[in-house]
């Protein structure tokens, strides 16, 4: 086995699009000892090896900082879910897991470790799994209000979206605070800092979004990721594993 990240991401069928993010695979993630993991604004069901070739399986909550994991799994497969999918799909909250995660049972839907080594099979099976589980009704408010917020990159108001939805800012606040673990607002700068991560990656290193300044620009990036716009833009050692993704879409 090499020392060079393998990297995959399938995005989701139409029919799953609302509640699913993307579905990713990553190999050779152990020999990779500087990795870092920052917010993205959605939460991720991890299927991994260990190093003792078990099956491990962990759903992580938001993250809102910066996060070094360990390496005590080599290759892992994902599935990275929209907000939309905490209450219907899972159908419990994860506001108690926010920048943590929990373990799950060995087999949690079914996967088996044999399944990790086919990524477009396990792709299926995962598309499958969440078909069955896909509810009959969805609040229309909930719904709307993920459309608005990403088509934004998460620049909208609470009061914009409240007017938009029909839903008070109180009550908005209330769903993502026991869902999630954090207020909207919060998680409205974790997507606008994602969306400033592909102009990053060009060598933008000054603010493309609705940041007030170049200070706060700097500052917000330092924040959410541990270090300046400039430091970011070089990712040395390849080091910051969002900037995958955006190799990929």
């Amino acid at each position: 086995m090499g020392d060079t990240l393998d990297f995959k991401l399938v995005q989701p069928e139409e029919s799953i699009k609302d509640f699913v993010y993307c579905f990713s695979s990553l190999q050779n993630f152990s020999n990779h000892h500087q990795a870092v993991v920052i917010p993205n604004g959605r939460i991720d069901l991890i299927y991994s090896k260990t190093k003792d070739n078990r099956i491990q399986v962990a759903l992580l909550g938001l993250e809102t900082q910066p996060k070094y994991p360990d390496h005590e799994v080599s290759d892992f497969c994902s599935v990275s879910f929209n907000p939309l999918a905490i209450e219907y799909i899972f159908g419990f909250p994860v506001a108690d897991i926010i920048n943590s995660g929990k373990l799950l049972p060995d087999d949690f839907w079914g996967l088996r470790i044999e399944d990790l080594d086919h990524f477009e099979a396990f792709c299926d099976t995962m598309t499958s799994k969440i078909i069955a589980l896909l509810p009959e009704d969805v609040d229309v408010r909930k719904r709307r209000l993920f459309e608005l917020v990403f088509a934004s990159y998460g620049e909208i108001s609470v009061a914009e979206l409240s007017e938009k939805i029909s839903w008070s800012p109180r009550q908005i606040n209330r769903y993502f605070n026991q869902q999630f673990g954090l207020p909207l607002k919060a998680y409205c700068k974790i997507l606008r800092f994602q969306a400033s991560l592909s102009h990053i990656r060009d060598g933008t290193l000054y603010p493309q979004r609705n940041f007030t300044d170049q200070s706060h620009f700097i500052k917000e990036v330092k924040r959410l990721s541990g270090v300046s716009p400039k430091e970011l833009y070089k990712n040395k050692n390849d080091r910051f594993l969002q900037f995958l993704v955006y190799g990929q879409k």
